[in-house]
């Protein structure tokens, strides 16, 4: 895979993130300015399936940095798990002659990019655009800050209302396979209990806990819940509390979708233009076939072979923070 790459396609995979829109626009501006062509991939891997493919000016990214979602669209593409859907990929790309892709996406983003350049020696970039953060070989995944930032905010008003009406709030959010902003709101927003898919619920012990706050008067609670906590999410979690504690005023919150949109923080804007940036010089320098990150505050290469095989693991320091700092 030695050839010089001249035109380069970018798109957005997966579930959007706030900040896809910045590394768009970086990757453009970015590519532009070393004189490539640069061509915009509509609908993720359907769009290069089906050739929606458009040509990016500098002015095409103008005021998008502060836009949440992603200006190229993203879809989950079936057809691409197969042959014959990526080798049709690689028909629209040829006519164009794109020799080199930056996907803006998560781990099944990357999976997906790897095997296509593995069959068609098509270099590729990746860039973690996920609100999850649970990719290995990077500090940030571009909206994580955000969704976190869109979590706490809401908690903190729910705990407003919790604290009229002396009320316990099971509060869900997203993180079906990554409890990372469930961790993050749960700690900034002092909940009393934080329940992950990393970690086994114990619901005795979440009882328990409650129990022991009851007899202390402690009427007030939040406990966040990861939609993908084994247990069943906020829904069953409030269920059994409900059952086994009919005396505590319980009420369940999903935040759901909005965790995904609203403008960008100032983090997510910055490291998603570093990470578009880099992207481009990668393709440059024939560092293909990897994804970028930023490790303590420098960037952080990681081939994309192992980026979709390693996830970013929760260590037992935070579980224990958790225990502590809850009590």
């Amino acid at each position: 895979m030695q050839q010089k790459v001249s035109k380069i396609g970018v798109l957005t995979s997966g579930g959007d993130a706030p900040g896809m829109n910045a590394a768009v626009r970086a990757v453009v501006r970015t590519g532009i300015y070393y004189g490539l062509e640069v061509y915009g991939i509509m609908r993720g891997y359907s769009g290069m399936i089906e050739n929606d493919i458009v040509p990016l000016h500098s002015r095409s990214v103008a005021n998008i940095i502060q836009r949440g979602g992603t200006i190229l669209k993203t879809a989950r593409c079936k057809e691409f798990f197969e042959y014959e859907g990526r080798s049709r990929a690689f028909g629209s790309l040829k006519k164009l002659g794109i020799n080199g892709l930056i996907i803006i996406g998560g781990d099944g983003s990357f999976r997906g990019a790897h095997k296509f350049s593995t069959e068609f020696q098509i270099p590729c970039i990746g860039l973690p655009g996920t609100i999850d953060k649970d990719i290995a070989g990077t500090d940030f995944t571009i909206g994580f800050d955000t969704a976190v930032n869109t979590a706490v905010e809401a908690i903190d008003k729910i705990r407003d209302t919790a604290d009229a009406h002396d009320r316990l709030f099971v509060i869900e959010v997203m993180g079906r396979d990554a409890g990372y902003i469930a961790l993050h709101s749960g700690i900034a927003t002092g909940a009393e209990n934080i329940l992950i898919p990393e970690r086994k619920t114990d619901i005795e012990e979440l009882i328990s806990s409650l129990q022991e706050k009851e007899k202390r008067k402690k009427l007030v609670n939040l406990v966040v819940v990861a939609e993908g906590d084994n247990y069943g999410g906020a829904e069953e979690v409030a269920k059994v509390v409900k059952q086994r504690l009919p005396n505590i005023d319980t009420k369940v919150c999903i935040l759901g979708h909005i965790q995904r949109g609203g403008s960008p923080s100032c983090i997510d804007r910055v490291i998603a233009s570093r990470m578009g940036y880099s992207a481009v010089e990668c393709l440059l320098e024939g560092k293909f076939n990897v994804m970028v990150g930023i490790v303590n505050n420098k960037m952080h290469f990681t081939p994309l072979e192992k980026a979709v095989k390693a996830k970013q693991k929760i260590s037992d320091d935070w579980l224990r923070i958790i225990k502590i700092l809850a009590s």
